[in-house]
């Protein structure tokens, strides 16, 4: 989701420079549109911080998402857990389910570092439940689908995260194509993305009219309080 309470001027900029003088000079480039500036010693510690961010959060993910699989086999809500483990006030950092990883920071820059060093086993570990997601998630949508009949399955959001018009990385295009490849027929339906260009699937103002079964797979600001006819699978549930 997109963060409401920083913006790319009040992020903190981590700088690492080849030589003192182009981390000067990087300085007051940035220092003219970030309010603050982090130098670290290289440029290879300023990229592997960047690393170290978005494998904390994918390896994160991808327990939560694991933890969301048994706790669903023991009949456990994970979110009242999660809210549960998150009164703690040190100590823990609440991550939530969800139908898989999106964007290209997350999913895509570890795996730099994994390829390089041939070594990240926890990354690999992470990436391989995060990857199953959009399969766990399309087959409970198939499951949903048996058990009210039809044939039409409505993906409500592709964009990889809230409120914004990014597809790259998108889970949502391994649901649709776990789908297409059971024969169901589907379509979509996104504010942000009127044309899907990933796919050759076609947009429809009111799934709600048309699918036997939706899937909530983006969490727009927009969805926050459906109220559809149609079963809902709600993948951050």
């Amino acid at each position: 989701m997109v963060n409401l309470n920083y913006k790319t001027k009040t992020i903190p900029k981590i700088l690492g420079g080849h030589t003192r003088n182009c981390l000067e000079i990087g300085r007051e480039l940035y220092g003219s549109s970030i309010d603050e500036i982090i130098s670290v010693s290289s440029t290879k510690v300023a990229e592997m911080t960047k690393l170290l961010e978005n494998i904390h959060r994918a390896v994160n993910i991808g327990l939560i998402n694991e933890m969301k699989i048994v706790a669903d086999k023991m009949n456990i809500d994970i979110h009242e857990v999660i809210n549960a483990a998150s009164t703690k006030p040190f100590g823990f950092t609440p991550y939530y389910p969800g139908p898989g990883l999106g964007g290209h920071c997350i999913p895509i820059d570890p795996w730099f570092l994994v390829e390089n060093t041939k070594s990240g086993e926890l990354v690999r570990l992470a990436r391989k439940i995060n990857d199953v997601r959009p399969n766990i998630v399309a087959q409970q949508a198939v499951e949903q689908l048996q058990s009210v009949g039809g044939n039409k399955i409505g993906i409500l959001g592709v964009a990889y995260k809230a409120n914004v018009d990014d597809c790259r990385e998108t889970p949502a295009d391994a649901i649709l194509a776990y789908l297409q490849s059971a024969g169901i027929e589907v379509r979509y339906h996104d504010p942000y993305v009127p044309t899907w260009d990933c796919s050759r699937v076609n947009s429809v103002e009111e799934l709600d009219d048309w699918a036997d079964t939706l899937i909530l797979v983006t969490d727009h600001t927009c969805y926050a309080n459906l109220n559809v006819q149609a079963p809902l699978l709600n993948t951050r549930a």
